[in-house]
């Protein structure tokens, strides 16, 4: 059987009355319904800190996140606990799973099938197989872009339904102008330059931040590429 534990992943559980109301208030997307959704955690300016997978336990939230923000999301959702009786800790117990044969990722189906499970053996190619198709996520690519220049409208990472959260005004405002002038894009070449927000070598890619208009060498999915040329 092929690994199908994604390494880099952990996942955060919340508990505690009223939890989902806490975490709805905060992100992008809505949790008060069904789950799993993608949703981000952004400044009050609109640019993404942290992304996430949000699933059901029970009456408990499960974050799927980057394993190397954890620590450093968790302490943001403490900031806006307050004084709720709510608990933010990592599950060692559950790692995330992923495999190509399937399509529930709520981003996009063709990300394949997604889901939490005790650790096992580490899959292999995840992040080649999401690049091409489009697809960024983790602070290194999105870190401080604008939620909507992440794509997130088009990988159905934002509601503008569900009410207030985070950095809800900008977002909003973006929406409402129809008009978005920068995407993150992934792009096929070796070379980097000042638009490259990271490169993977090895893979013959990079996650570029560009105009809309500017689309040499990127790889534009079809689920982009109605909004990139609106």
């Amino acid at each position: 059987m092929r690994p199908t534990t994604l390494a880099d992943r952990a996942v955060l559980r919340l508990s505690g009355e009223g939890v989902r109301e806490f975490l709805q208030g905060l992100v992008t997307s809505d949790v008060a319904g069904d789950l799993p959704v993608w949703a981000g955690l952004l400044t009050p300016q609109g640019k993404c800190l942290f992304d996430f997978l949000v699933w059901a336990d029970g009456e408990d939230l499960l974050l799927d996140c980057e394993a190397d923000a954890a620590d450093d999301l968790i302490k943001r959702l403490a900031i806006y606990r307050l004084r709720r009786a709510i608990t933010i800790e990592r599950d060692p117990s559950l790692a995330v799973h992923w495999s190509p044969d399937g399509a529930d990722d709520p981003r996009l189906p063709a990300l394949g099938k997604r889901w939490l499970g005790p650790p096992s053996e580490p899959a292999a190619g995840w992040r080649e197989y999401r690049l091409r198709l489009g697809v960024c996520e983790g602070r290194a690519e999105l870190g401080d872009i604008l939620w909507l220049e992440c794509n997130a409208a088009e990988l159905n990472g934002v509601s503008f339904a569900k009410g207030c959260f985070v950095g809800q005004e900008n977002t909003a405002r973006m929406n409402w102008r129809a008009k978005v002038n920068r995407r993150l894009l992934v792009v096929e070449t070796t070379q980097t330059g000042p638009r490259t927000r990271i490169a993977y070598p090895e893979l013959g890619l990079a996650v570029e931040h560009r105009r809309a208009d500017d689309l040499d060498g990127a790889i534009i999915p079809a689920w982009l590429q109605a909004s990139i040329t609106a």
